[in-house]
């Protein structure tokens, strides 16, 4: 059986960098992000731990592909995809249950 997966959208404190990432773990990856797992990593050099979008997907590939079709696209995109889940850009991995 297959396990599915999470496209997730990051963000720094001030908002001016958003982070696209796919995974099968959104805890734990959101854990990494926020305590800089990865020292050299895109993440940990702009400081991107705040989870401001997700959606899960019933295939890791289904989620594969999706992130493939949000990075390709423009930043108005995805600003919009957060400002339709997330209007106030909340950090969503504080109380929500993924």
């Amino acid at each position: 059986m297959e396990k599915g997966g999470w496209v997730y959208l990051m963000t720094n404190k001030y908002n001016t960098v958003i982070y696209v990432g796919v995974t099968s773990d959104l805890r734990q990856r959101v854990f990494d992000h926020q305590n800089s797992r990865y020292p050299g990593s895109f993440t940990s050099r702009y400081r991107i731990n705040k989870l401001v979008y997700f959606h899960f997907f019933d295939s890791i590939q289904e989620a594969i592909d999706e992130e493939k079709r949000i990075k390709g696209g423009t930043r108005q995109s995805k600003l919009n995809m957060i400002n339709q889940m997330n209007p106030e850009w909340k950090d969503l991995s504080n109380g929500v249950e993924i």
